[in-house]
């Protein structure tokens, strides 16, 4: 059993945290309801605030895809991070929703969306790292950034 913590795993994996993005709009970033946390749709923002932008499909292969989506995952840390202080706050993955800014001719969606699944996996182990997922085609997303990824965590 690994008995590391999730920000011990975190440390590890030698990832480093983009700013937690602010509202851009009239949202919360996270709001915690019982024992659940829904954190706002992310984009991939990269260290410098700079985003990931294009159609995956289009402007972006399936690997380029995957990293934006793999930089959305550590832009959502950094906002639990911020938030609650630590990774270790969270429990589990419960649900995420993957939406990928796609050609209409790019059909490898879940694929895409494996960049933050995966990260997640790693962070918090694969029993509470993986969650019911979903990951779907978008037209245009916000700013035309590559992917943007919601989701909801159990506390611990």
């Amino acid at each position: 059993m690994d008995a590391q913590t999730h920000e011990e795993r975190f440390s590890r994996l030698a990832f480093e945290l983009p700013p937690a993005p602010k509202p851009v709009a009239v949202y919360r970033p996270v709001v915690v309801t019982g024992n659940l946390a829904y954190i706002s749709g992310h984009g991939p923002v990269r260290t410098d605030g700079s985003l990931i932008v294009g159609r995956v499909g289009g402007d972006l292969n399936l690997e380029e895809g995957y990293a934006a989506a793999r930089q959305v995952g550590l832009a959502l840390l950094a906002t639990v991070r911020s938030h609650f202080g630590s990774l270790n706050a969270i429990g589990r993955v419960v649900k995420m929703l993957g939406m990928v800014n796609s050609a209409p001719e790019f059909y490898d969606h879940p694929k895409v969306i494996n960049g933050c699944s995966e990260l997640f996996a790693q962070v918090f182990g694969e029993e509470h790292g993986i969650g019911a997922r979903s990951a779907v085609g978008m037209g245009p997303l916000p700013g035309n950034i590559a992917v943007e990824i919601e989701v909801i965590f159990e506390l611990a």
